[in-house]
């Protein structure tokens, strides 16, 4: 049980819509009613409504619902999304219904849209489920795409299910029977990329003492699985990009195409909208990899499937008893109001432990405490995987430091670099990423 009130449209089966109109220009009156909670604005096609303005980016802005607010999302724009005098230029901020808001030259306005009932959805899709409205809305719509032959892209924080969503959406496929293969983009060395995906004949190069089968020969007839393609450098995004188009592949030291039959589903942590406007990564990629998009929320999110989570890792393990005998409801109640920065794996990992050590450890307000007190400054990540611990480091990291340089030159950004010592270029990219002022 958690101690935060959740709206009612995002209760149940009920989630509450989004309209926005186009206020000024030769588009003025246009509108768009979405059908889900979130809404995409941008001159890119892709968008959900797509703005010729050219002081408009290819992607612009994002607006969605979280907990029964409006967030507005600028992703990395050119001119920056203006509401009132404040100007968020890769940030977010918190809107009412009504607010006008500036895409470069053109104004848009944002209210409620309708509620919808998102109907008999599933709670369960292969390993992943959830009772709350937005996860049954991710499932419903993954159970759907399932059928098709379309590439899909999943968005959503480490942690939260990806690789569960993409191995869902295969076994609920035609191509069920074949082989699904994933990738790691974020753990493979560029000169490792081609071989990996494509494979290589033996002697091809130093250390190649065999023939090797890539991933897309692997999975021929089923589909491929690309994790974190955000992490891709321009290079290998064209290799990528060619090797979709041609349907053909060619080992590293071949002579001869091979013809691959597969089906696509890559994730990502990174929004790939935002790095398509900065130019690092290539908009005629994402266009392959992102037929369709599906976005996992995070676990703070959606709170509300907590309990169920909690029970189900309990029985997973092995435990019969009730739930109570293992987290009485003021422990629920905390678990309830922590934000998982790891998400459901840390979640799972913390009930894991709780189950062994017989009582519920502390649980830590933000992934990296101060050490205080003799208390380990890592320990709220030790039992997630190494790379899932190390972005969240990281991550903690950055944003900390950045916030730090800012606060400390008044929001100079010249300033903050010589300060840090770091190129100015550098520290842009940190801001954006982290989403900072």
């Amino acid at each position: 049980m958690s101690d935060r009130t959740v709206p009612i449209e995002q209760t149940g089966r009920l989630v509450r819509t989004l309209r926005v109109e186009i206020l000024g220009g030769p588009e003025a009156g246009r509108k768009i009613v979405s059908s889900s909670d979130r809404v995409t604005l941008g001159g890119a096609d892709g968008n959900d409504l797509v703005i010729t303005d050219k002081t408009v980016s290819r992607f612009h802005l994002e607006l969605r619902r979280s907990a029964g607010r409006i967030v507005a999302i600028d992703l990395g724009s050119t001119n920056g999304t203006r509401v009132g005098s404040a100007v968020l230029q890769g940030g977010q901020a918190v809107v009412d219904p009504g607010t006008v808001l500036s895409l470069g030259a053109i104004d848009v306005r944002v209210d409620d849209g309708e509620i919808v009932d998102v109907g008999e959805t599933p709670g369960r899709l292969g390993e992943l489920f959830g009772d709350s409205a937005v996860m049954r809305r991710v499932m419903g719509q993954a159970s759907r795409v399932a059928a098709s032959e379309v590439s899909v892209l999943l968005f959503g924080e480490s942690g939260t299910g990806k690789e569960l969503l993409a191995r869902a959406i295969h076994d609920a496929s035609p191509r069920a029977a074949e082989a699904f293969v994933t990738v790691d983009c974020g753990a493979i060395t560029p000169t490792l990329f081609s071989s990996e995906l494509f494979g290589h004949e033996r002697g091809s190069f130093t250390g190649a003492e065999r023939q090797h089968i890539g991933a897309f020969e692997r999975a021929n007839g089923g589909t491929v699985f690309l994790d974190e393609i955000g992490e891709l450098p321009p290079e290998l995004q064209s290799a990528l990009l060619g090797a979709l188009e041609r349907r053909r592949i060619r080992r590293v030291g071949g002579k001869e195409d091979i013809a691959i039959d597969v089906r696509l589903v890559s994730a990502t942590h990174r929004d790939l909208r935002a790095q398509v406007n900065s130019s690092a990564f290539r908009l005629d990629l994402f266009y392959r990899v992102a037929v369709v998009t599906l976005t996992i929320p995070p676990l703070r999110e959606r709170p509300e499937d907590i309990p169920a989570l909690v029970e189900h890792f309990l029985r997973d393990a092995g435990h019969t008893g009730p739930l109570r005998e293992v987290f009485p409801p003021d422990a629920m109640k905390r678990l309830g109001a922590h934000q998982w920065p790891g998400n459901v794996r840390e979640l799972r990992n913390f009930v894991l432990g709780t189950l062994a050590l017989g009582e519920p450890a502390a649980l830590d307000a933000a992934p990296l405490g101060d050490g205080a007190g003799g208390r380990d400054p890592f320990a709220g990540v030790l039992d997630l995987a190494y790379r899932d611990a190390k972005r969240v480091v990281m991550d903690d990291f950055e944003r900390r430091y950045v916030e730090h340089l800012l606060a400390k030159s008044g929001g100079n950004v010249r300033q903050a670099s010589r300060d840090g010592q770091m190129d100015r270029s550098y520290l842009m990219e940190l801001i954006k990423r982290h989403r900072l002022k």
